[in-house]
């Protein structure tokens, strides 16, 4: 599936992998509790954000942003052929349904210019590389692939420890063909394309901010992973390495979007995913374009 929204100058498209239950919703969230998701369950339901068991339902998505110089895809998803041993509807995957949608939205893997991660979890960096004659080659063969310094550090080091297998697959192997573009966090592609440090989520955590002289549109990676963090933004993901750390961050992040045109693409709230944010009383909401 491929979905296009227009801004300003750019034209953005969602190249969906998957739409899936993922994980109960009290266990993604541990600060949420049945009393705070009984009064939400309407409103979620009706947004497909969560089934009937209370389990939610969350989108794993690449978004390309192609401005007047650029064609940039952010979050390369799950990728095929990859051992996810813990996550059976990942694990050695080999349909093509990412390819496919990739070509529904007009593009081929020679198109892409760069690949943006906002970090490097299993699902945000699976396509950067596909599985050739037995060796992982990068995807996009003409991008150069953007790793925020302080999140590539971090599991260079982790992996030293203990082998974490998306870096070995899906990020090493980059680095060995030299298209990293290892930065800081004042990178910027042209006049189009900047780096907004979201930290929490993991130490490096980066969203990508697009548009000339403004943030006409914002990725927002992991920063948020169900549109009940926008309402409670103080409820973390279980996957945060530092919990308190990403609620402030999610706070900050949406008081500087709230009430502006700045389209917000998040990596995982269901279709149609992307929207402006509106305040909600003492939180949030992502309403959709």
């Amino acid at each position: 599936m491929s979905l296009k929204l227009a801004a300003g100058e750019l034209t953005i498209h969602r190249i969906i992998e998957q739409e899936t239950t993922f994980l109960p919703a009290l266990e993604l969230l541990p600060g949420l509790t049945a009393e705070v998701l009984a009064e939400n369950r309407p409103w979620m339901r009706n947004a497909g954000a969560i089934d009937a068991s209370d389990v939610l339902i969350l989108c794993f998505q690449s978004y390309i942003v192609k401005t007047p110089h650029h064609t940039i895809l952010v979050d390369s998803c799950i990728g095929n052929d990859k051992p996810r041993p813990l996550r059976p509807k990942w694990n050695m995957k080999t349909d093509g349904t990412y390819m496919r949608a990739l070509a529904t939205a007009g593009f081929s893997v020679d198109d892409i210019d760069y690949v943006m991660c906002t970090h490097l979890h299993v699902d945000h960096v699976g396509w950067n590389t596909r599985l050739e004659n037995g060796r992982w080659l990068p995807t996009f063969p003409n991008a150069r692939y953007v790793f925020a310094r302080t999140e590539f550090d971090y599991w260079t080091e982790q992996n030293a420890k203990t082998e974490v297998a998306p870096f070995g697959d899906s990020v090493l192997p980059i680095v060995e063909a030299k298209k990293a573009e290892i930065v800081h966090d004042d990178y910027e592609i042209g006049d189009h394309a900047r780096i907004l440090p979201t930290p929490g989520n993991t130490q490096g955590h980066v969203a990508f901010t697009f548009g000339r002289g403004r943030d006409t549109a914002v990725v927002s990676g992991d920063l948020m992973h169900s549109p009940l963090q926008a309402r409670y933004p103080e409820f973390s993901a279980k996957f945060d390495v530092d919990q308190a750390q990403a609620a402030v961050t999610r706070r900050n992040f949406l008081e500087r979007y709230c009430d502006t045109d700045t389209v917000c693409c998040t990596a995982h709230f269901p279709s149609p995913s992307a929207g402006r944010i509106r305040r909600w009383g003492n939180g949030f909401s992502c309403e959709a374009v």
